[in-house]
């Protein structure tokens, strides 16, 4: 079954648009590790982990030509001769100025003797010095960012010290840094789903070729593009909402 990614018909195979909203369908090709059907612009399989990239899968219900047809040769104009650019003038070196003369230095004279007392000068205070001797230094606070599982209201904290973090289930390719195999209906999360991002200050998602898609604020998540996060964003791994996280940061 093809199911539709506007109204989530589910079509026979081979359809090419829905049947309920006639939305084009998205193509789908055989996994040539394991044979499950996968969307063919998908990057790894939802259901092995293999990477599609690397095959040339054969599009579901489309015959391969055991011929490819030769390119027809193209005719193009002749081409003026290059004129070769003019060499670059290197410029001449430019002569420092010139110093000034030395000002000679004058000894400073002893001060005469005052019969009078000095006022003394005041000191300024110390700054205060922490215990153990040490200056008290003011430190920087990070954010820190966290996934909140709406369904079981369970808080995940994003690693620190990694520029991607993997959001999926355990595989042999790509370990997830979030698994989220043990939380409910986990099966329509692929192995390897989604990535974070960060970058200085910044959060992005996107989702690295899942079979059921990722979805930010209800709203579907092509391949290729990526979405900043915010607090308050609402993601969703998989189709029909059953396996959401609120972005969170402190």
């Amino acid at each position: 079954m093809i199911v539709c990614p506007n109204c989530n018909h589910q079509n026979p195979e081979g359809a090419i648009q829905c049947e309920a909203c006639y939305t084009p369908l998205p193509a789908m090709v055989n996994c040539p590790n394991c044979g499950a059907s996968v969307q063919a612009d998908a990057s790894f399989c939802g259901q092995c982990g293999f990477n599609l990239k690397s095959a040339s899968p054969t599009p579901v219900g489309v015959a391969s030509s055991p011929v490819a047809a030769a390119p027809a040769a193209i005719d193009l104009p002749d081409l003026p001769d290059l004129v070769p650019p003019d060499p670059l003038l290197v410029p001449e070196p430019i002569a420092p100025p010139p110093l000034p003369d030395p000002v000679p230095i004058v000894p400073p004279t002893a001060p005469s003797p005052v019969a009078e007392e000095e006022t003394p000068v005041p000191v300024p205070a110390a700054a205060p010095v922490a215990k153990g001797g040490l200056e008290p230094t003011t430190q920087l606070q990070q954010q820190t960012a966290r996934l909140l599982h709406v369904q079981t209201n369970t808080a995940i904290e994003l690693p620190q010290g990694i520029s991607v973090i993997h959001i999926g289930k355990p595989n042999d390719r790509i370990p997830p840094d979030i698994d989220v195999s043990g939380f409910p209906n986990s099966e329509i999360v692929s192995r390897i789903h989604a990535d974070v991002r960060i970058e200085v200050d910044a959060f992005y998602i996107e989702d690295v070729g899942s079979s059921n898609g990722t979805y930010v604020n209800n709203m579907p998540l092509s391949i290729g593009n990526r979405h900043r996060l915010r607090p308050g964003d609402r993601i969703a791994l998989g189709k029909g909402d059953k396996v959401t996280f609120l972005f969170q940061l402190s």
